[in-house]
């Protein structure tokens, strides 16, 4: 049997056993998100299509199936949802910006043997697609600390119903607080895992520090993990005042 299929069926068991159908769904959302994903790419090289258009549809469709297909429409699913696409709109802003002033869309030196059989006149705006990869690699642990928050301050205020609005905002910040540290270490780790190659082949070329830190794949990929942990700064304060602010409401209203 193949190794990749084993690898599947070991984790098809676990999250089912662990998870039970939460965690069956969580599994067939793998799936459903690489067809997302398959699709998007499809979109992404047909020079008439918006990459960021397409990209943000794609991010959409991405949190419906992470977020309402595993954990169902509830409150706690609708609010992350809105936080993390509020979120995904200003890093978008943020993106453009950064990604057009630092000018790291395109290949590297480091890339040129690879490509150099290939023509680059493909007729595709490099700037979009670095915006679009970006995105795409955030969206996953900005959602992650979405939901974290919500969760959690639905818990506060279902052990302590007389909380004020003022001690609502400030419990998802300081729970926040505490998801920021992990989830920004555990993309910089991810970070240097994927590309400890790339990181072994600057070494054994006796890069210097300023030839590695002014490389493009480096800079671009270093902007990656930057750009990330802005997301995930982000999407704190945003979910932390949206549920605070709707909690209270219902609350008031109930």
């Amino acid at each position: 049997m193949n190794a990749i299929v084993v690898l599947a069926v070991i984790l098809f068991a676990l999250m089912l056993w662990i998870g039970g159908k939460n965690g069956l769904r969580s599994f067939l959302s793998l799936f459903l998100n690489f067809g997302v994903i398959f699709f998007t790419l499809a979109f992404l090289l047909a020079p008439a299509v918006n990459p960021v258009v397409v990209t943000f549809i794609a991010s959409a469709l991405i949190g419906c199936i992470s977020l309402f297909f595993i954990n169902e429409v509830n409150r706690k699913t609708i609010i992350a949802f809105v936080s993390t696409m509020i979120t995904i709109t200003v890093l978008l802003v943020f993106i453009f910006f950064v990604s057009d002033t630092l000018m790291i869309q395109g290949f590297g030196e480091e890339e040129t043997e690879a490509i150099s059989g290939y023509s680059l006149l493909i007729g595709i705006d490099f700037l979009k697609i670095s915006v679009s990869v970006i995105i795409l690699s955030t969206i996953g642990a900005i959602m992650d600390v979405a939901i974290s928050i919500a969760s959690s301050m639905h818990e506060v205020l279902k052990r302590n119903p007389s909380i004020s609005k003022i001690e609502l905002f400030a419990s998802g910040m300081g729970i926040g607080r505490d998801i920021l540290g992990t989830d920004t270490n555990t993309l910089f780790f991810a970070f240097f895992g994927g590309y400890l190659a790339l990181l072994i082949w600057f070494k054994d070329l006796s890069y210097s520090i300023g030839e590695i830190i002014n490389s493009k794949i480096f800079s671009s990929e270093l902007m990656l993990i930057l750009c990330a942990g802005t997301g995930i700064a982000l999407v704190i304060p945003i979910s932390s005042w949206i549920n605070a602010h709707y909690l209270m409401k219902t609350k008031k209203s109930s």
